[in-house]
């Protein structure tokens, strides 16, 4: 990674959430290609970047392994793999099946630095031929995940776009007489790597060692899982076709449940007791 995201963002690595957050918006207001009067394919290269450290930064997980010289986005994009956060020791498959319960009211956590189009102006995108006007459109998690349809404004007219399943952050949609680049916000329980989804679930340390079942939420329903026994801290659980739509091709990515092990702040002292044997027995 040859770019420094602290030095595209102009921010330290002191910078807290709020920070990151208020430099990037001044950022990407300054060279988006749609409002930067300066050179066009530059402007296009810079706001490019400014994302790119964005999407890291604001990212604890990502965050923590680019502040520890390792690469946020290896293994193909699979922030989970390569310098991995969550530390997965093994990975294990389930298919969903049928009957579950439906997952609805998930809460978004946009950017809100593209809520709407930039002023509903239009601006050429590019120097070369006859270029398109391309206006910058803020979708939801979720919205992204199942599509959607937008009400917008167009040189002073009302219409409505549709913007399909799976469409991703930086995507460009487009619709005949002009484009639209997509900023996707973020989740406050999925996080997305391409066509996956990332998502953590809490198991007591009796269900780690003797197995059991949990439900886990996936874009679209509540899934039951087996827990196997002996299942250690930072296990991956991969439930394929739970992810996100393929915008341009067939079927879904998967979900990948990571498994993080409770562990009690307090004891009662039979507690104490029971753990204090199992000690003696080499557990």
């Amino acid at each position: 990674m040859a770019n420094n995201y602290y030095e595209t963002l102009g921010i330290s690595k002191s910078a807290n959430a709020d920070e990151i957050k208020k430099a990037y918006r001044k950022q990407a207001l300054a060279w988006h290609p749609d409002k930067h009067t300066g050179d066009k394919t530059e402007a296009e290269r810079k706001f490019k970047e400014i994302n790119e450290a964005y999407q890291v930064l604001s990212n604890p997980q990502k965050k923590q392994v680019y502040d520890a010289g390792g690469n946020p986005n290896s293994s193909q994009g699979n922030p989970f793999a390569g310098g991995n956060p969550f530390g997965g020791r093994q990975t294990y498959t389930y298919s969903a099946g049928d009957g579950q319960n439906p997952f609805g009211d998930f809460g978004g956590d946009p950017f809100d630095i593209f809520a709407q189009f930039f002023g509903g102006a239009s601006s050429p995108f590019g120097g070369r031929g006859r270029a398109k006007p391309r206006y910058s459109l803020m979708v939801d998690f979720m919205e992204a995940i199942k599509g959607v349809s937008k009400a917008v404004e167009i040189d002073g007219k009302r219409r409505t776009i549709k913007i399909p399943a799976g469409v991703n952050n930086g995507n460009t949609i487009d619709f005949g007489d002009f484009t639209v680049s997509v900023s996707v916000g973020r989740h406050k329980t999925f996080e997305r790597d391409g066509d996956d989804i990332y998502v953590a679930a809490t198991v007591p340390f009796s269900m780690a060692m003797l197995g059991g079942e949990i439900e886990v939420p996936t874009p679209y329903e509540k899934i039951k899982i087996k827990i196997r026994a002996g299942t250690q801290h930072g296990t991956l659980i991969r439930l394929r076709g739970e992810g996100a739509p393929r915008l341009n091709g067939r079927g879904k990515g998967d979900e990948y449940v990571k498994i993080n092990i409770a562990t009690a702040s307090r004891l009662t002292r039979n507690q104490r007791k029971i753990i204090e044997e199992m000690r003696e027995e080499g557990l």
